[in-house]
């Protein structure tokens, strides 16, 4: 389009072009826009996700349920078959993904890396035949009041993005602390989507802190001897060394989760115990391959989305390729949990047992607080190492109860009734 005016006795002609880039035709996210420096608000993430809904047919999003923010929440489900609605999951008999997002808003990486993620499955990116028996659903932000509550300095030693979200929800509940209690709006609303899709398969998106070490990645799964059985084993000795060499192919290292206290790493570690008030350790009371992720803080924003990408994708790569397997394993992993006499209360470390791993970190020593003249734990990045450390990652029941008959349930004791009723345990009221 051409515009024509006077200036001074000389005619000028403007033309306005209308170029649509590349980026634009792909979609770009606001991370994408942003050069990696930024998060999408809660805003831009639902109309990101409407416009992805309207553009592809394989692209579907759904409100369901309540918050404590007054939200409700929205799951964005891929299907290469078409449209498809929570309800319909179930019938369509497919290996299913769960990722949750925001659990924790300023921890963002999993809600940018996402969206990138369903884009690229829409537009065939990363291949359509071998997705064609995959369901992935997405929590696009689990923690709507805290993604609300938008500040740059409640992770001020975080390496970007520039403004994120906060962690308490909008009650000021830490909601991975509250899976099984459900005291929230946001966690009653997880069991009634945990129950309509039933996952083969979840993954919930989180940013790490504390210890430093050369890593961008690491990976908490849910324990695998409280998963237990031949489904544990293969979580342990399947699922996971085959992510951590295909993110190794990516030129991606991965460790798992560095669960260190006031000590450095190469002292040795345990294995994270995700009991069932967190989110992979609720899954895991229902036979879910449990995993979540940890990106490092330290490391800069765009690294840590691309790397939250990788171990997505790769995710889907696996359960796509061992679809079969995977599901015939928790069927079977269900059934054998009826024929159990005796059921775990409590778990604890079996110190005895241990892997090595080739760690990569950094060393670390204390030295006087310059405020508040206490030692603190300080590591020189100056000073990598990449040496051999102990990972303990057996667990044991501490306490086990034989399973009887029948409970009774005093009717005045309905919190625990409408729990029952939440997850579709069954019972009898007389």
């Amino acid at each position: 389009m051409g515009i024509s005016f006077t200036r001074n006795g000389r005619i000028c002609l403007l033309v306005l072009v209308f170029v649509q880039l590349t980026a634009a035709q792909n979609l770009p996210t606001v991370f994408e826009q942003s050069g990696g420096t930024q998060t999408a608000t809660y805003e831009e993430t639902i109309s990101y996700y409407k416009i992805l809904e309207e553009k592809f047919p394989s692209i579907s999003l759904e409100e369901i349920g309540d918050t404590d923010s007054g939200f409700p929440l929205h799951v964005v489900t891929y299907y290469s078959g078409g449209k498809l609605r929570l309800k319909d999951i179930q019938k369509k008999d497919k290996i299913t993904l769960l990722i949750n997002n925001g659990i924790h808003p300023g921890e963002p990486d999993g809600i940018d890396a996402s969206m990138q993620l369903l884009r690229d499955l829409a537009e065939g990116k990363l291949g359509k035949e071998k997705y064609k028996d995959l369901i992935v659903c997405v929590i696009s932000v689990y923690n709507i009041g805290g993604s609300l509550n938008r500040n740059s300095t409640s992770r001020v030693n975080q390496n970007g993005p520039e403004s994120y979200g906060f962690r308490g929800n909008a009650r000021n509940f830490d909601l991975n602390r509250d899976f099984i209690k459900t005291d929230t709006k946001n966690a009653l609303t997880f069991t009634k989507i945990y129950h309509l899709i039933e996952p083969d398969v979840f993954i919930d998106n989180h940013v790490s802190d504390g210890a430093d070490y050369q890593y961008v990645l690491t990976h908490l799964f849910t324990q695998h001897n409280k998963l237990g059985g031949t489904l544990g084993s293969y979580l342990n000795n399947n699922l996971k060394p085959w992510l951590e060499e295909d993110l190794s192919k990516k030129k991606y290292g991965i460790t798992p989760y560095v669960n260190v206290f006031n000590t450095t790493p190469d002292k040795g570690f345990s294995q994270f115990f995700d009991s069932p008030r967190y989110s992979t350790g609720y899954t895991a009371l229902f036979g879910t391959l449990g995993l979540m992720v940890e990106t490092h803080m330290l490391k800069p924003y765009k690294d840590r989305v691309a790397g939250t990408y990788a171990l997505m994708s790769s995710l889907l790569d696996f359960s796509a390729e061992k679809d079969v397997e995977i599901r015939k394993l928790r069927k079977d992993a269900i059934k054998s949990q009826r024929t159990l006499t005796y059921y775990p209360v409590s778990w604890k470390l079996d110190t005895t047992k241990y892997e090595i791993l080739n760690f990569k970190g950094y060393e670390g020593s204390f030295v006087k607080s310059e405020v508040t003249g206490l030692n603190r734990l300080k590591y020189d990045r100056n000073k990598p190492f990449t040496k051999p450390v102990k990972h303990y990652n057996e667990f044991v029941p501490g306490k086990s109860i034989k399973i009887p008959a029948a409970y009774i349930i005093p009717q005045g004791w309905w919190p625990v009734i409408e729990r029952l009723d939440l997850n579709q345990i069954q019972y009898t009221a007389f």
